[in-house]
């Protein structure tokens, strides 16, 4: 487990008014990313786990960031590595509004199921790494619909698209400026210290054709860049989506022929996927693991055939 938890984060210029902010999960660095738009309407995008905002604030707060002044606040899905810290962001910047997909909103204003489904998922480190999720009040929750934009200053806005396959409360979010598109976790999760891009297909509503067509819709967009969650500025977003597509291919390939063998899916993926970071040192492979692991991917992976092989209800 991670261990430096009173580490500090140093946001990082990445592109023309874009900063990255090392959200630090657990004390992790380059596992989970936040990223600051610049301008007139400044523009959180992703706030990182409850566990990660002091961090983050402390990050906002040695670029000027003050109570005050960022407008907007935007998480491209409600999974509590990426939204966990947005109740209490909200808190911390008053006249922020919060962006969030239309089948996100509801859990933001009243978190509840959401936290009790994060901890059959996480276990014990729904406490110990990820925190919860405070409620953020109704009225300063803006439901963000695809085609949508939100306004960064003059000649600048971040226009969401709709990406669901990774969750169905998922979107991008592409920068009108640097064209950088903010992917969250649709592309998958590749972190710099282990150098292997893997699909996130995690339960309980992973979809092989939606995510599919999500990566078809980011490719239609043409970034010139494509940040991850998880982790980091890629800068071949052709080449990137490329890869993301066969590799969600093969991942789902392998699963199902397990699945239809009555095999261990997770021991299946293992198997053909696992090779792939056995020389990467342990403390990197465990991080790899949180983010994307074999036996979450493979859960999701379950589910999603158990779910498209069910008989339609007649009724």
């Amino acid at each position: 487990m991670p261990e430096d938890k009173g580490a500090q984060s140093v946001p990082t210029r990445i592109a023309d008014g874009v900063l990255e902010v090392d959200t630090l999960l657990g004390g992790w660095r380059s596992v989970t990313a936040g990223y600051l738009l610049e301008g007139p309407a400044p523009v959180l995008v992703e706030t990182g786990s409850q566990s990660s905002v002091p961090v983050l604030l402390d990050a906002l707060g040695r670029v000027g960031i003050g109570a005050s002044d960022l407008a907007s606040v935007v998480v491209t899905h409600i999974h509590l590595d990426h939204a966990g810290g947005v109740g209490d962001v909200a808190r911390a910047f008053p006249s922020a509004t919060v962006y969030v997909h239309p089948k996100g909103a509801r859990h933001l204003a009243d978190p509840q199921r959401l936290v009790s489904s994060a901890g059959r998922v996480y276990g014990p480190l729904l406490d110990s790494l990820y925190g919860r999720l405070e409620p953020t009040a109704p009225e300063r929750i803006h439901v963000l619909e695809d085609g949508e934009q939100i306004r960064v200053g003059p000649g600048r806005t971040l226009t969401a698209i709709d990406s669901p396959g990774h969750a169905k409360h998922h979107l991008g979010l592409h920068d009108s400026v640097t064209g950088i598109l903010f992917a969250g976790d649709a592309v998958g999760v590749r972190l710099p210290d282990v150098g292997v891009l893997r699909p996130a297909t995690p339960p309980p509503d992973f979809d092989l054709d939606q995510a599919l067509h999500s990566l078809a819709r980011f490719a239609q967009r043409r970034p010139t860049a494509i940040a991850l969650a998880h982790y980091g500025l890629l800068p071949d977003p052709t080449t990137l989506l490329v890869e993301a597509e066969a590799v969600l291919r093969q991942w789902a390939e392998t699963a199902e022929v397990a699945y239809r063998e009555g095999k261990d899916i997770a021991v299946a993926l293992d198997e053909r996927f696992g090779v792939s970071v056995q020389s990467v040192p342990a403390e990197h492979r465990e991080k790899f693991e949180v983010m994307s692991g074999v036996h979450s991917n493979a859960a999701g992976l379950r589910r999603w055939l158990e779910t498209r092989d069910r008989p339609n209800d007649p009724s």
